[in-house]
């Protein structure tokens, strides 16, 4: 049992499925991860975290189905706020970096960077540095913070197909745990589901959400 407790397990979400490899093999060999979870959409990165006991980290590429932006992951962080999160992008936006950065992600590491240079970007996370290489960080802006973008009025061809799923069994009353048996989920992953949504709708809880998606869904 103490084994099976002391397995450090990672999850990567990237629709590129030679990049997750690759980078399964570096989790593994050079950073000593027992096994990798992978997924190559936001939707199924959400099941395998909901999913998965002892995550020690998590990976997201920002161009995959279900992702719109950096923000996506703010939903994340609120439901697993002790959890290394890291992108792994091919991007280099200064936006981006600065989305992942106020979404409350612990890194932001270019897939261009060696592998040696990964590996120490990872292991900066996994320690609680929040890693920004120095090409990235020197044109971010240091005086003053750009005030931050207006979120997007919510709009439910947004949400990822799961998440529609849930907003539907939402609107018709069902439970977090009714929820999760007619979706086969489990409920952590409605938790997470859950959270995306009412960051979508801009509400706090399931009444609010129900009254918004309602209006929503009437001028659809």
């Amino acid at each position: 049992m103490s084994e099976r407790l002391s397995r450090r397990i990672a999850v990567i979400a990237d629709d590129h499925g030679l990049y997750r490899m690759g980078l399964a093999f570096t989790l593994k060999d050079r950073l000593g991860f027992d096994d990798v979870e992978e997924a190559a959409s936001l939707d199924e990165a959400l099941e395998k975290l909901g999913e998965t006991d002892d995550v020690a980290l998590a990976l997201f590429d920002l161009s995959m189905p279900g992702m719109e932006s950096a923000a996506s992951l703010a939903a994340v962080r609120e439901c697993y706020p002790g959890l290394p999160i890291a992108v792994v992008s091919g991007s280099e936006d200064r936006k981006d970096v600065l989305d992942a950065l106020a979404a409350g992600v612990n890194g932001f590491v270019p897939k261009r960077l060696a592998e040696d240079d990964l590996v120490a970007a990872l292991q900066a996370v996994i320690g609680g540095t929040i890693f920004v290489p120095a090409s990235l960080a020197s044109a971010m802006p240091r005086p003053a913070q750009p005030a931050p973008a207006a979120e997007p009025a919510a709009d439910l061809n947004r949400l990822t197909p799961r998440q529609r799923d849930v907003l539907e069994l939402l609107l018709q009353g069902q439970s977090n745990k009714e929820i999760a048996r007619a979706l086969d989920l489990g409920h952590g992953t409605v938790k997470i589901h859950m959270a995306a949504l009412f960051r979508h709708l801009g509400v706090r809880n399931r009444a609010a959400a129900v009254a918004a998606a309602s209006s929503l869904l009437h001028q659809e």
